[in-house]
């Protein structure tokens, strides 16, 4: 059994809710926050790479990786605590 471990600081072990659905294409995985909640998610693909985490406001979008030539397909979406190095300070 192969285990994966996610990305230190990024990924949970929490699904993202229902609410949040994404749409797949060749170029880009499109990702809309259908939830009454500001959500952070990433995408999990089946080489086991990981999108960085993107906080996402009710109604919002983001955009990911597609599956490209070599079918790397989305497998789930994860919530996930954005990474704050690099973040303006108050």
């Amino acid at each position: 059994m192969l285990i994966t471990a996610h990305p230190a600081g990024a990924a949970t072990e929490i699904p993202a809710p229902s609410c949040v659905e994404y749409y797949q294409s060749w170029r880009y995985t499109d990702v809309h926050n259908g939830c009454q909640d500001t959500v952070a998610v990433t995408v999990e693909y089946t080489d086991h790479q990981w999108a960085p985490c993107r906080v996402l406001d009710p109604g919002n979008w983001a955009t990911f990786s597609g599956y490209g030539p070599n079918g790397n397909y989305v497998t789930g979406l994860w919530t996930c605590t954005p990474d704050r190095a690099g973040a303006d300070n108050p």
